[in-house]
């Protein structure tokens, strides 16, 4: 018997100071796969959702026209994450829905309301298979935090003999990339899963073969170090069973960003994927590295995934950030209800889009905002609205007057609408526990400053 080429072609990339890397799985036949014989075996490769149903060979059989109606890899085009910022979001289509989500650390109890006590978790660095898969039952890509993300394709063979299906196979790519606290090393683990096999077959002979490149990077002079497997390389269905897991890393040297005085951004698409001979690419993963002097580890800067991210404040009693929170809780559900008056107030920041951007550099903007809610504060519930309910209160703005779309924003920005933010007096610890969670989280996500990065608040209970 001969085996024919395999058409299943996967991909997965990555963005950052943007540096693409690329990793393909192509599907080949081997040497060892071919016979003598007058039939012939061949093989069509279909890529899926993870967690599809596996084909069924019994109902092929009886209806081989079902396999028109699958995507093959010619029909695959790259895509990234919906929520992916910077330019790396230019380089490719973006998916068509929100990746799947995890919910942030939970906080730890009060032990007691001063500075110190609150305290934002750290993010998580790491991501399991299951929580890939989990994530990846409905969406293309999944977020757990900017410094763990996946993405994953199924993809189901149907063997035929003189062009009717007699086997089917089956197996999962999924690629979780990761990213070290305080690292300029993003790791993408590729794991092949759940092999499967029925009937006729020429699976456990099938080569996959693995490569790797860079496709694009912001600025194009960033250099790039590859490390982990070398690339290419091939290994059969048989031994990717009993070695399923293989780590391709990409680091990029510090001092090389379009910014290198303030942020030393560097971007890329690299793609990790799976490839067949006839093209069609899957999906990819945007790192970036940054050096900015306002972030942790400024000497060397570190890396993220370029995606939206969400900051959490909490409505309930025990939160230290409470009135805050419900004040933003407020501003979102019924801004026409708040101060000061706008009939079409409309905040940003209620979810990705339209979200919020951080502004650190311009200083004399930031005094305007918080000048200008504090004086909004005293026009709408009067001069001593500090000390009016009987204890210490300060003015909260919403947005932030750490972003761009704070108070100030329509005095640089013609299209922006005067008024289109909320003030409201609240306790004077709400507010202060409120400013050190935002740091906080400034800080554990690397948010840049201007439009490059972008956030959104998620109000709990």
């Amino acid at each position: 018997m001969m085996v024919r080429r395999v058409l299943a072609r996967a991909r997965i990339r990555a963005a950052a100071v943007l540096v693409p890397g690329l990793l393909a799985s192509l599907l080949m036949p081997l040497s060892s796969a071919q016979a003598d014989g007058s039939d012939s075996l061949s093989m069509e490769s279909y890529m899926r959702p993870v967690n599809a149903e596996p084909l069924d060979l019994a109902e092929l059989q009886q209806q081989p026209s079902k396999l028109r109606g699958l995507p093959n890899e010619e029909a695959t085009q790259a895509v990234l994450p919906r929520e992916t910022l910077g330019q790396a979001k230019t380089y490719a289509p973006l998916a068509t829905e929100y990746s799947a989500r995890y919910q942030p650390p939970s906080r730890r109890p009060l032990t007691s309301r001063a500075p110190a006590a609150i305290s934002l978790p750290e993010p998580p660095h790491t991501m399991t298979t299951q929580e890939c898969v989990a994530g990846l039952a409905t969406k293309t890509f999944c977020i757990k935090s900017r410094y763990a993300v996946c993405s994953g394709k199924q993809f189901d063979q149907v063997w035929l003999r003189n062009g009717s299906p007699v086997g089917t196979s089956h197996f999962d790519v999924l690629a979780i990339g990761t990213i070290p606290q305080n690292s300029r090393t993003i790791t993408v683990t590729c794991y092949f899963t759940d092999f499967t096999t029925a009937k006729e077959n020429g699976a456990a002979w099938m080569g996959i073969r693995t490569k790797g490149s860079v496709t694009h990077s912001w600025p194009s002079t960033a250099a790039y170090t590859q490390g982990g497997v070398t690339m290419p390389f091939t290994r059969t269905w048989s031994q990717l069973l009993g070695a399923d897991t293989y780590q391709h890393t990409l680091t990029v040297a510090a001092g090389q960003g379009s910014d290198t005085p303030k942020t030393d951004l560097i971007a890329a698409p690299p793609a990790w994927a799976s490839e067949p001979i006839t093209g069609g690419d899957l999906f990819m993963l945007p790192p970036r590295w940054d050096m900015a002097p306002y972030l942790p580890n400024a000497a060397a800067g570190a890396a993220s995934w370029a995606v939206l991210t969400q900051l959490q404040y909490s409505t309930a009693a025990g939160a230290p950030e409470r009135e805050v929170a419900l004040h933003i809780q407020k501003a979102f559900a019924t801004p026409g209800m708040t101060q000061p008056p706008m009939a079409r107030k409309d905040l940003p920041g209620k979810g990705p889009d339209p979200a919020l951007t951080r502004l650190y550099w311009d200083t004399k903007r930031r005094d305007l905002t918080r000048n200008r809610s504090v004086y909004n504060c005293g026009k709408c519930f009067g001069e001593d609205y500090a000390t009016s309910a009987g204890y210490a209160r300060e003015c909260d703005e919403y947005p932030m007057a750490s972003t761009y779309e704070g108070a100030g924003h329509s005095d640089d920005d013609p299209l922006a609408e005067p008024g289109n933010f909320s003030v409201l007096p609240v306790k004077k610890e709400d507010n202060g526990a409120g400013g050190i969670l935002l740091a906080q989280f400034y800080d554990k996500n690397r948010v840049i400053d201007g439009p490059d990065d972008a956030f959104w608040i998620e109000i709990t209970s």
